[in-house]
């Protein structure tokens, strides 16, 4: 099943965004929110994005992984494979966390309704509708000083 016009559109941007800062090697893209399989569904459909621009993409779920085993388990075999290839990471607000979030070359945090952004994240996207999901700039002086880790 192809994702809805808006839904593409916004992966592809997400995509070009990405693949501009990062053209080359192995890079590792994070989606993360406080659900995880909203998240796997979001880098499922990013991979897919990837995938259409020739790119090598593999995708793994953190399941809650601390620090120690996500850079055990997922982050030094993807780095000690090399090539130019993409990794991204699916699960809940642990992959931004303030010792994890520095694991990636960049991440997304998906939003749905009035839930808090991340301060973290590389993008914030609102997927209060799955269909037609958002772009969501911040303002970080608005946010509430305990979500500013």
């Amino acid at each position: 099943m192809t994702a809805p016009t808006a839904a593409r559109a916004l992966l592809e941007d997400l995509v070009d965004e990405f693949l501009r800062d990062y053209p080359r090697g192995a890079r590792l893209l994070a989606v993360a929110s406080p659900s995880a399989d909203r998240s796997a569904a979001f880098a499922g459909g990013l991979a897919a994005a990837l995938r259409a621009r020739g790119v090598t993409v593999s995708v793994a779920a953190a399941d809650d992984r601390d620090e120690a085993r996500l850079r055990a388990e997922i982050v030094t075999p993807f780095r000690a494979a090399g090539g130019d290839a993409v990794e991204i990471v699916s699960g809940s607000t642990a992959l931004l966390a303030e010792r994890t979030h520095g694991l990636w070359h960049f991440s997304v945090w998906l939003i749905d309704g009035d839930e808090v952004p991340h301060t973290a994240a590389t993008a914030l996207v609102d997927v209060t509708d799955p269909e037609a999901p958002t772009r969501r700039l911040a303002d970080y002086c608005a946010v509430p000083p305990s979500f500013l880790s």
